[in-house]
C-alpha cells in the first residue's frame, strides 16, 4: 500500500523559496505568474493496514510537517 503526504506552508506563512521562484521565472521571461507557493511531497511504502490514513497522520503530526506553519494531505493509493 502506497500514501502520498502533500505538505505546504499555510496561507499566510511568508515562502520565501516560492517567491525567489517567483522572480527566477519573471527574470526568465516568463510573464503573469503572480504568485508560488513551494511545498514537499513525501510517498511511504506502507504494510496493508486498515487505519493506513490515520497512523499516517499521526506521522505527519509528530514529524512530516511542521504543523504550526505547514498543512499536509494524506492520499492512499
Amino acid at each position: 500500500m502506497k500514501a502520498r503526504v502533500t505538505v505546504m506552508l499555510k496561507a499566510g506563512v511568508l515562502d520565501v523559496q516560492g517567491e525567489a521562484v517567483r522572480h527566477a521565472l519573471g527574470t526568465l521571461g516568463f510573464e503573469g505568474v503572480h504568485g508560488v507557493r513551494q511545498g514537499k511531497v513525501i510517498e511511504l511504502d506502507l504494510a496493508e493496514t486498515e487505519n493506513a490514513e490515520e497512523t499516517v497522520k499521526a506521522m505527519c503530526e509528530k514529524l512530516l510537517a511542521n504543523t504550526v506553519i505547514e498543512s499536509y494531505r494524506v492520499e492512499i493509493l
